[in-house]
This record gives C-alpha cells, structure tokens and sequence, in this order.
C-alpha cells in the first residue's frame, strides 16, 4: 500500500510540476510592434463633431418589415455627405448600389496593386416607441453634450460612415496621393441581414472583376473586461463570425372550442418540440477561442495561463467555466434561443396552426442544413414541420499573416502601446460575411473603446459615444488608409 501511496503521490507531483512549466511556457510574447508617428491629424475637430452630430438627425432605420424603409431618410442622407465632404464627392467616383447603398472609389497611382475596401453601414436599429421618454436626449437628436454624443446610430454604425468620411477628406485635403485605389461601401441594411445593401455590392463588385488586398468591416473593437484579470485595453479584430438561421417550427390541427380539447392541443406539440431542442445544446468546441487566448497568454492571471496551457488534461474544467457565461458560452458552440411563438387568437379557441421561431448562431464547423437536420433529428416528431426562413452559413477564418492583419494591428498598437491585439470570432453578424468572394483576408474592427457597461447601450436606450472615441476612430482610419494605400 505505501508503495501505491507513494507512486500515487510521485505521479501528483509530476503533474502538478507539468502544469506549472507549462502555464510559465506555452504562452510567448507576439504583440505586433507599434506603427510609428501616428499623430492626430490637423482636422477643425469642431466641424467634424458637428457632421457627426448632424448625420445622427437622420432616421435610418431598418425595420424587419420591409414596408416600413424610409427611403426619404436614406437619399437625404446621400445628399447630406455629398454636401458635408466636398473633396471626397469631387475625387471620387461614386456608385449607387440596389437605390440605397453607397460606393465610393478613390484612384490610386499604381493600378497593378489591388485595392482596399473599408466597410460601414449606413442603417440604425429602430427606437422602440414606449422607450423614448426614457433617452437621456430624443433618439435623433444629434446632441452633443459634457463631452459626449448621444444619439442612435453614434456607436452602431453611422461613427464608422462618418469616420471614414473625416480621414478621406482630410487627407485629400493635404493633398495625400494613393498608390492603390481605395474602396469604401455603405450598406444600408445590414441590421436586417444586409442581403439587398452589402450583399448587392459584392455582386456588383463580383461583376467589375475586383479583388482586394483586404477588407475592413466594423466588428472588433478596443476592449476593457472581457477576459478577466487582463487590465489592459484589448483590441479584438474579427477573422471569422458566426452563420445564422431562423428555423420555423410549425404544427397544424383541426382546432376547435377549448371546451372539448384533444390530449394535445398544436400549441402543447409544439412546446414539447422547442423542450426537446432547448435540453439538447450544440456541443462546445474550444477550437475558435483559443486563438484569442494564444495572443494575450502571456498577460493572464497565473490561474488562467495555467489552465488554458494544460487543455490536454484540464480542457472539460474550462470548457464547463466557459459555458458557465452566456457571452463567453457563445464562443464555443452554436446557440439556440426560441424567440417566437404564436397560437389561437382566443383563450377560448383551440389553435389550428401553431408556428414558433428558434435562433441558431452558428459556429464555424456546421452549417444552416446540419443545424436544420440536427434539430429534426431532436424532435423526431411528424407532427411537427422544420423550415429555414432565412439562413447564411459561418463565414470562414480569415488568416493572421498578411498584410492587411499586420496593417490594422500596428495601427492599433500605434495610437495605444497599452493596447493588446488578439484576432476573435464575431458572435452576431456583419456585412463583411458576403466578401469573401473578394478577398481570403476579410477583418472586422472599429476604434471604440467599449466594455461590460458601455456595450449595453448600443442597441439600446442612450445609445452614445464620447466625443474623444470618434476623434480617435478618425485618426485611426486617416493613419490606415494612409499606410494601406501606400
């Protein structure tokens, strides 16, 4: 027995020693070097908080029903940019794309090299109307007050419009000459889905035969909290985001009066359907987080280091922490989230059809049809019919050696020194998912500083940024472009 102990003991010690040197090893330091002499541009920051509050008086809104698009709003807002950037509407050559959306090319001097594309979207989410006596200041207000911009729009993503705006045309104003053409592309419905806006300009640039070096969406951002134990300002550029589906489920009955009902009514199948599919989760895969962890590794707590340093022993401990948070949960697997549900329009009638809808994002790896069939397989019900209603695969991981990465890290390394830089899967979705066609190296980042209490307002009720954050994302975007088209 004392043998047994002591092997017991020798071989706990041996471990406990491997995971140490490991926790201490694994992880190196891999920062990009900071992008030298990025100073602020000479721009009248006055005038250009003033555009900025200005663009935000303008309701662009997407609604779900399309009935509702304000078209007035979105040609008012072409006009207001024409107006607003005098040297960008004379230089560049400008494209409406599908009646809404905007292309803007500026021509470089060397057309062998292939250009670059910068994204935003030009469309906001709507204000729910029992909220707005609960703003701080009216939803399309533009105000700018102690230091902050309020309005909807100023995070998500008319500051990535106008930031782009601001650099282009200061830099034409001093008179900057590109080597490579630039690209911008506004979309005007990304927050719907972005098919008739971003998805139409991909077509269209499919068809002019283009590819670009890179393409830059909105998507990262610069980081506070959202490792725990890393102080520091983490800028997580998007590689990859997560495919979305919307599956139907559908159940259909004689209906009848609730006085004489069946053992099970269409609405009771139905809930029994979405049960089914609630209690059984997609697996967790840890595959797309741990580049995110690679590149900040070296600046975690001892406690994390060691145990994303050991995943050959530890990874079911830290796949069950991870799944512990519905955020980080949303990293390592596909969710579900049952969204809707209709019945009877009566208490008293029993429902002759009964439709729920369930939210999948999914994680790279599946698809919209193995989502489809998986669920199928779940409810294993005929009573029960399983329809996609709008669907797009994930999009693939973009790669971390290339120019463009480079470019955006040492930028963002060069305005912040403080600022770690880790590439990262986008949760929800963006415009830069129909671009791939265009270019392998497709990224998604925009220079706000956000964090666990800020990230509630964008969407949200006193949706706002400070004035210091737009005349950063202006400078970033002047300096990239600069360095980009060189």
């Amino acid at each position: 027995m004392k043998r047994i102990a002591y092997t017991l003991i020798l071989a706990a010690v041996v471990i406990v020693a491997v995971l140490v040197v490991r926790a201490n090893t694994v992880f190196h330091e891999n920062q990009p070097e900071p992008a030298p002499g990025l100073a602020a541009p000479a721009l009248d920051e006055s005038l250009a908080l003033e555009r900025f509050a200005r663009a935000l008086t303008y309701p662009t809104v997407s609604h779900d029903d399309r009935d509702r698009f304000d078209a007035e709003a979105f040609t008012a807002f072409h006009a207001f940019l024409a107006e607003a950037y005098p040297l960008v509407a004379e230089r560049a050559e400008r494209t409406v794309v599908n009646g809404y959306s905007l292309v803007y090319r500026l021509p470089g001097s060397d057309e062998s090299l292939r250009p670059v594309l910068f994204m935003s979207h030009m469309d906001v989410v709507p204000v729910e109307e029992s909220t707005r006596d609960q703003w701080s200041h009216p939803p399309f207000a533009g105000v700018v007050s102690d230091g902050i911009v309020w309005g909807r729009g100023s995070v998500d993503d008319k500051i990535g419009v106008i930031s782009l705006m601001e650099a282009m045309e200061q830099l034409l104003r001093e008179g900057k000459r590109l080597r490579r053409a630039v690209y911008f592309a506004f979309g005007h419905d990304e927050e719907v889905g972005g098919m008739d806006g971003a998805g139409e300009i991909a077509a269209y640039f499919q068809r002019l035969g283009l590819r670009f070096d890179f393409v830059l969406d909105e998507g990262g951002a610069l980081t506070r909290g959202m490792i725990a134990g890393i102080e520091r300002p983490l800028a997580v550029i998007g590689v990859s985001e997560k495919g979305y589906v919307n599956l139907e489920l559908t159940v259909e009955s004689p209906g009848g009066h609730s006085s004489q009902p069946p053992p099970q009514t269409a609405v009771g199948i139905l809930s029994r359907a979405i049960v089914k599919v609630e209690d059984h989760p997609f697996p967790a895969r840890l595959d797309y987080v741990l580049p995110t962890f690679e590149a900040v590794g070296s600046y975690m707590p001892f406690g994390t280091r060691m145990a994303m340093g050991n995943l050959w022993l530890l990874e079911p401990l830290v796949r069950r922490q991870l799944l512990g948070d519905p955020d980080s949960a949303a990293g390592i697997r596909t969710t579900t989230a049952a969204t809707m549900f209709e019945g009877s329009p009566k208490s008293n009638i029993l429902p002759t059809r009964a439709k729920a809808v369930v939210n999948f994002r999914i994680l790279p790896g599946e698809t919209v049809e193995s989502v489809k069939e998986r669920v199928i397989g779940l409810i294993d019900d005929p009573r029960v019919s399983v329809s996609a209603e709008f669907g797009i695969d994930p999009s693939p991981v973009s790669p971390l050696d290339t120019r463009g990465y480079e470019l955006i890290a040492s930028t963002i390394r060069g305005m912040d020194e403080s600022a770690l830089v880790a590439p990262y899967m986008v949760r929800g979705g963006t415009d830069a998912k129909y671009f791939y066609a265009l270019s392998p190296n497709v990224y998604r980042f925009l220079m706000v500083r956000v964090d666990p209490d800020t990230i509630r307002y964008v969407h949200g009720i006193d949706e706002r940024v400070p004035v210091a954050d737009f005349l950063e994302a202006i400078r970033f975007y002047y300096h990239l472009i600069r360095r980009a088209a060189d």
